[in-house]
């Protein structure tokens, strides 16, 4: 006895799910240690983007931007205007450059900063070293050199931020700090400091050396280096 009823064959997965499931489990071997930069984007942009082979868009982001890094510290707006990408998935990736930060500046909550010099400037060049326009960071200190504030005093302009001697003695009183470390970044990503950067540092210096705060530094960062106007013999 035969049965004559069609065969009817199940269907096949799409491509791209199979395609996941293998980067998850390269992921899991070595948490992405071996993966290239666009697998991780792409693993990453699975979660946002679920029907859909997100490969050639990581691809494709990856040979604009650069880098995995330079994706996500890539401004929200400019990103959302990238083809494919939506809202969803721009949030995803801001979160995971947020964490990066946050974890790093943890890195040196609590800690005497200059003994973690290190941790102090991948901090710095995490949060402010792919920014477009230069920007100006305090980090606060208390007597024993541990951190007790970190803020951004001033936005400026692809090449220049104003930074006033007056209110950042103002701010470092009314936290009670009794050092601070000045650090900006320079968005064409040469961290040479110029002859204005060289005279401002050294007018905050002899600003709160007069109410007995400390510089102890001013570290200007880049995409990929950084300088430190101390160690250069500038203050």
């Amino acid at each position: 006895m035969t049965d004559d009823a069609p065969r009817v064959d199940k269907p096949e997965k799409p491509h791209h799910l199979e395609h996941r499931k293998r980067l998850r489990t390269r992921f899991l071997k070595d948490m992405g240690a071996h993966m290239e930069d666009y697998e991780l984007l792409e693993l990453l942009l699975c979660q946002t983007i679920p029907r859909r082979d997100v490969k050639p868009l990581a691809k494709s982001l990856i040979a604009k931007f650069g880098s995995f890094g330079g994706v996500l510290s890539t401004d929200a707006t400019r990103l959302n205007a990238e083809p494919g990408l939506g809202e969803t998935s721009v949030v995803g990736l801001k979160i995971v450059q947020q964490a990066v930060i946050r974890l790093l500046r943890q890195e040196i909550e609590g800690a005497h900063v200059l003994s973690s010099w290190q941790a102090v400037v991948d901090y710095c060049r995490a949060a402010m070293g792919r920014e477009k326009i230069e920007q100006f960071r305090l980090l606060f200190l208390d007597n024993r050199n541990r951190l007790m504030a970190d803020e951004v005093q001033q936005r400026g302009t692809v090449n220049h931020t104003p930074l006033y001697p007056r209110e950042v003695v103002k701010r470092a009183l009314e936290l009670g700090a009794s050092a601070l470390i000045m650090v900006h970044n320079h968005p064409s990503g040469d961290p040479t400091p110029s002859k204005a950067d060289i005279d401002m540092t050294r007018d905050v210096r002899d600003a709160l050396s007069k109410v007995d705060i400390r510089l102890h530094d001013h570290i200007i960062v880049a995409k990929s280096e950084f300088r430190s106007l101390k160690t250069d013999g500038y203050i």
